[in-house]
């Protein structure tokens, strides 16, 4: 992305209040600076009467010199799923609550969109986990996860049974409420409130996180992320289960799936701007280096 960029795309988040107004004024700084603009369909369905060109998001991912994602972390998952293989790069602005990976706010959006297409900005690279669920040799659900992949509990109160395998090593057998297996990305998300540890974005490391689990010692653990994981659903295991990506899809198991999680080849490309720094966005969102009064 050194050259110039000349068509951007935009992505939004369906149904949001603030998208029209959001978007529209995206739209309008990127004609005056005369450049190409290509929407998404749920994007589109808020901008009726505009004459911006409508594309899937795999022309999205093909086309875009730069693809700005307009909504919550949510909204980004969503995107990156769908574009991270493809050698666009994304840049959120931030319609949600959080924001640990929308970092622009809709005030600072012109502002930073300056430095960005003047060259000023921070490139940053995320793997995504590829994660298959087999029935003996079948598969029967595949997707990418660039925040986890969860094998968890459908009912209330209810544990499951499975069991741990890393490059076809035995791990261990578990009886918990499920477990995220969770990129750096993801650390701060679920595994985070599970008791997971925070990973640098930089890390080349996977961490598997167990949620709820019946023995105390089992515990979190973080391997390389070139590792191949394997949890399998025990032929004992007497409660509905159900394996998730980013949580935002799933399907049902049956005792004996395997589920086998491994990275992907390629990563997401992210933009950032020039003052973008991970330990003041954790500062920020996690509200460290606080005192009682609740200020820096």
């Amino acid at each position: 992305m050194t050259q110039r960029l000349q068509t951007v795309g935009i992505v939004g988040k369906y149904g949001s209040p603030n998208l029209t107004r959001t978007v529209t004024s995206l739209v309008e700084y990127l004609e005056a600076g005369g450049l190409n603009i290509l929407l998404d369909e749920g994007s589109a369905s808020v901008l009726k009467g505009q004459r911006t060109r409508v594309v899937s998001r795999e022309q999205l991912g093909q086309s875009c010199d730069l693809v700005v994602v307009v909504g919550g972390d949510g909204t980004f998952l969503d995107a990156a799923r769908s574009l991270a293989a493809s050698p666009v790069a994304l840049l959120g602005v931030n319609l949600g609550r959080l924001g640990f990976m929308v970092d622009v706010s809709p005030e600072s959006m012109a502002q930073v969109l300056d430095e960005v297409l003047s060259g000023n900005y921070q490139l940053d690279e995320r793997f995504l986990l590829e994660a298959a669920v087999l029935r003996g040799e079948e598969p029967i659900q595949s997707g990418f996860a660039l925040n986890d992949v969860v094998v968890t509990k459908r009912d209330v109160a209810r544990m499951i049974d499975f069991d741990t395998h890393i490059d076809g090593r035995f791990i261990s057998n578990h009886r918990a409420d499920g477990l995220i297996v969770a990129t750096p990305t993801g650390s701060t998300a679920y595994a985070l409130s599970s008791g997971g540890p925070v990973m640098h974005p930089r890390l080349d490391a996977v961490a598997l996180v167990p949620i709820c689990p019946h023995t105390l010692s089992d515990r979190p653990i973080i391997v390389d992320s070139d590792s191949v994981v394997e949890v399998v659903l025990s032929p004992l295991n007497n409660n509905p289960a159900q394996a998730t990506w980013d949580g935002q899809f799933s399907v049902a198991l049956e005792n004996g799936d395997r589920i086998r999680v491994q990275r992907t080849s390629f990563r997401l490309k992210l933009i950032h701007p020039p003052d973008y720094d991970y330990f003041t966005i954790l500062r920020s969102k996690l509200h460290w280096g606080r005192n009682r009064h609740g200020e820096p």
